[in-house]
């Protein structure tokens, strides 16, 4: 989450005159994340998320995850779900965005992560992903190996600015991607950006999932491989195999995880390492001035790439 576009008082009020939620008694901006503008919105009938919708969410999209949302939702998932007006919609226009108000979670992100925070969200994510089969929209992957490349070439004139040498490192490490990428594992409906910001416990309970705006269709494991890199590497860049292990354990007691899964796996998390980091290098190299929002480091995402380049198979992981 973030905040690009400052709503003033009077754009506000107009915006919530389509909804019956009472008086405001707050309303602040959220400055973590990176990609829309977040906040939190207090009123006399309760608390709720408004979000305008900026850079990578296409208009087009909006249907897919809000109705995913609601999906997901009514299939037991605890995950927000979008606010209809009194016109019946969900979406409509704030400052020139689109925009939408949904459901609060209660909840925290874990700052330090927990083995159990692992087993909870594999376990969590398995569900997700069973509870998505039955979603009747399709969405690809607009950031799979098929959109790296575009960002590679953003970037690459100023990526050794960053990094000395990182433009050639990062276009070898693509071409070897798109070369070897996979193109038959099991797939459906996968959230894509499951970072530790995105998942709310309470009590040691996971409370909740959110920030479905990267939400697709795509290999399962990709979801996975995410979440390897999210959440099992320590600050000090060592990865954390007890994690690993309790993370897919708890995933494949709800949904099991093929051999040809097992075996892409770290294929798949050298990807997802590239996907963050080209993502996080655009991002560094076009920080928009004045946004409520600091830029992410694209080196610790190098760093996981380099890891996973030296894995030979899913025991690396913790499993056989």
């Amino acid at each position: 989450m973030a905040v690009y576009t400052e709503v003033s008082d009077e754009e506000l009020q107009a915006f919530l005159r389509h909804y019956d939620l009472g008086e405001v008694t707050s309303f602040k901006g959220i400055a973590e994340g990176v990609e829309n503008s977040n906040y939190l919105l207090r009123t006399t009938k309760g608390s709720y998320i408004m979000t305008l919708y900026e850079k990578r969410v296409r208009p087009e999209d909006l249907p897919y995850f809000l109705g995913l949302m609601d999906h997901l939702a009514g299939r037991g998932i605890r995950c927000p779900t979008p606010l209809r007006g009194r016109d019946g919609d969900a979406l409509r226009l704030l400052c020139g965005r689109p925009a939408v108000i949904v459901s609060f979670l209660d909840g925290l992100w874990p700052r330090r992560i927990l083995p159990e925070h692992c087993q909870k969200l594999g376990q969590a994510m398995a569900e997700m992903h069973l509870a998505g089969a039955d979603f009747a929209l399709n969405r690809e992957n607009n950031l799979s190996v098929t959109g790296w490349r575009p960002l590679f070439e953003a970037c690459a004139p100023s990526a050794d600015q960053v990094q000395e040498g990182l433009a050639d490192q990062l276009s070898e490490e693509l071409t070897h991607l798109e070369k070897a990428w996979p193109e038959d594992l099991p797939g459906g409906v996968i959230h894509a950006d499951l970072f530790p910001d995105n998942v709310f416990f309470l009590a040691n309970e996971l409370s909740g999932l959110i920030d479905f705006y990267f939400a697709c269709n795509d290999f399962f494991a990709y979801d996975l491989a995410v979440c390897l890199n999210a959440w099992c590497f320590e600050p000090d860049r060592a990865f954390n195999i007890t994690k690993a292990r309790l993370m897919l354990q708890a995933y494949r007691r709800v949904r099991p995880i093929s051999d040809q899964e097992l075996e892409a796996l770290p294929l798949l998390a050298r990807g997802s390492a590239l996907r963050f980091l080209l993502t996080r290098l655009y991002d560094l190299l076009n920080h928009p001035t004045g946004a409520l929002v600091d830029p992410k480091d694209p080196l610790e995402y190098w760093h996981k790439l380099r890891f996973h380049q030296a894995v030979r198979g899913p025991g690396a992981y913790g499993l056989d």
